[in-house]
């Protein structure tokens, strides 16, 4: 055993009329935040709001980016306006997560709605697509202020056990802006102007801005004045936008191997190792590295990651699998994911239900990323002669696994670390989701592009040369092949060499619809492997129970450096835990009646 001093968390003296017992969740601890049950649910609704409009940023641009482009003219500049969004959002998280430990949650929340305010309606006003990246990214700024925020504000004003009830609805965001963006995006597009893709989100921003200005408390016991780490912050930086651009473009814009790729990743590898070198010397380090240290936090990080990686990886081809392999109409791949994403809504809900109810989450991270692998190895059986239902059903399967696990770990981190580390734990968390989000979209895309590529070749090979020569630049975008006025012009050329080529259109289709499948399902193949690894370290993920008070056990302990999940070993862990729960039955004991 440790031969630190015995640890006496709270006095068992009965608290003096009058005051508060530290125990007292609803009336004080050390300066969370505490505001009535309809506060509270109003706040919760407010925040909902403000993360519903980063999520569904990321995904109803899409479907208006054709019309985009045809107005402002830039195809060459088509990925920078996703491409800058997303690293905008991504290299602030973790910045802004810590600052909000700072100097609170209420004004950098509603700076981050405001920012995303101001890109919303620039973004619309766009006259060229330089300004449309630009204001693109200013929304990514805005979106990296709000989404590590709003969950830490969650946890500002909820207890751990609380929270697990409303984890469900928390993702029921991120599912909705998955099923609705693409479908609201096209709407939009079609019937208004595509301008208004950027101004839809104006009255939801000033609504939520409103809401958090009048309900929130400004203050928190998070509040404490210290030195900022501007040079941790640069470094950071510095490494993450290189690291973003080199996955974003590698494969696509410029071979893996090129000296532009290259050349990003040796940036990101230097200003990484300059800001671990940083972060361990500062006074308050963007991401604390002793947070590694717990158990907890990195065996979540991990899990986080790795499903992350393989999730947004093969989620993101599924609609290309269904218009392709299966040759659905662009609509019905727009709504091919709806299965998946009621399933995981529904599952995320009941296992927060669970969760709150039993304390238990190593269970449910081991069932999730199961159930999780087997969703995605039964996508990745997939062929061209799969049915609908065939495909529901497997869709299903990995919402189920997807809603039973991964929305766990934002209240397991939170809940091992005391609450003046709230924002750094959950933006840090967030930071290695976002961070294997795009390391998935990239590197698994760049393995469906290479065999879907080599499949083509193979299967083309058998045609006759004038055939092939015909396909021209068709044959390296099939999506565009299989689009009817496409399919008419190609079948149109065919016609000219005579009866005999005439017959191969739905050969040369057949073709590219299994190059496709099996670049696809490769994917899903791979990421079933990843979050197979997810599922082997969830068993090395420590349990401890969770609070059912607002007050944190590590109260007392950090006068002596120590924070309970932070580098305590387990017997003191437990120890501690035990002795708290003692002191505060003492505390809340009534005295004895006089005889």
């Amino acid at each position: 055993m440790s031969s630190l001093p015995a640890p006496t968390p709270w006095s068992g003296t009965p608290a003096p009329a009058g005051s508060t017992s530290p125990v007292d969740a609803t009336t004080a601890d050390d300066g969370l935040i505490h505001i009535g049950r309809r506060a509270q649910f109003i706040t919760l609704g407010a925040v909902m709001l403000g993360m519903l409009l980063g999520a569904l940023d990321q995904t109803i641009v899409g479907t208006a980016m054709p019309t985009i482009i045809g107005e402002l003219n830039g195809l060459e500049h088509y990925s920078w306006v996703v491409t800058g969004y997303m690293v905008a959002s991504t290299a602030g998280v973790p910045i802004f997560g810590k600052l909000s430990d700072t100097f609170g949650r209420k004004w950098l929340f509603m700076g981050g709605i405001g920012i995303f305010l101001a890109g919303s309606m620039l973004a619309g006003l766009s006259q060229s697509m330089t300004q449309l990246i630009a204001f693109r990214a200013l929304q990514g700024v805005g979106a990296g202020m709000m989404m590590p925020i709003a969950q830490a504000i969650i946890g500002d004003i909820f207890t751990p056990a609380e929270r697990a009830r409303y984890q469900g609805l928390l993702m029921a965001v991120f599912g909705l802006s998955s099923v609705a963006g693409p479908t609201l995006g096209g709407w939009i597009t079609d019937n208004l102007d595509w301008r208004w893709v950027f101004y839809v989100n104006v009255p939801f921003a000033i609504l939520a801005l409103a809401v958090i200005f009048v309900v929130l408390p400004s203050h928190t016991a998070a509040q404490r004045r210290a030195s900022i780490d501007w040079l941790g912050a640069g470094a950071l930086i510095a490494s993450v936008v290189p690291l973003l651009l080199g996955l974003s473009w590698g494969g696509s814009t410029y071979p893996w191997g090129s000296g532009t790729i290259l050349g990003l990743f040796g940036t990101a590898l230097v200003f990484g190792v300059a800001f671990v070198l940083i972060e361990r010397r500062a006074a308050a380090p963007i991401i604390p590295l002793d947070l590694f240290r717990n158990r907890i936090f990195t065996a979540s990080v991990v899990i986080t990651f790795l499903t992350a990686v393989g999730m947004f990886g093969a989620i993101l081809y599924i609609p290309l699998f269904v218009q392709v392999a299966l040759g659905d109409t662009a609509t019905g791949s727009g709504f091919v994911l709806t299965p998946m994403m009621l399933s995981l809504i529904v599952m995320s809900i009941g296992s927060g239900l669970v969760l709150s109810r039993t304390g238990r989450y190593k269970i449910l991270a081991i069932a999730g990323t199961t159930i999780t692998t087997g969703g995605m190895l039964l996508l990745g059986q997939m062929t061209t002669a799969t049915d609908h239902g065939t495909l529901v059903r497997n869709m299903v399967v990995l919402g189920v696994g997807l809603g039973a696990s991964m929305t766990l770990f934002t209240i397991v981190v939170q809940n091992a670390f005391p609450v003046g580390r709230l924002g750094a734990v959950t933006a840090s968390l967030a930071f290695f989701r976002s961070i294997g989000g795009v390391v998935g979209v990239a590197v698994l895309g760049s393995v469906m592009t290479n065999r879907m590529t080599t499949d083509l070749q193979q299967g083309l090979a058998g045609l006759p040369p004038e055939v092939a020569a015909k396909l021209g630049p068709l044959a390296a975008n099939p999506q565009a092949l299989l689009d009817p006025a496409a399919q008419a012009a190609f079948k149109a050329q065919l016609a000219t060499l005579g009866p005999a080529a005439a017959g191969m259109a739905e050969q040369v289709t057949g073709v590219i619809r299994n190059a496709v499948a099996s670049g696809v399902t490769e994917v899903f193949v791979i990421g079933a492997g990843l979050i197979g690894l997810a599922f082997v370290t969830s068993f090395f993920l420590q349990e401890i129970p969770l609070r059912a008070t607002r007050h944190t056990v590590s109260h007392e302990l950090e006068e002596i450096g120590i924070d309970l999940g932070a580098g305590v070993g387990d017997e003191l862990q437990a120890e501690l835990v035990e002795e708290a729960a003692e002191a505060a039955k003492e505390t809340v004991r009534p005295a004895p009646t006089a005889r």
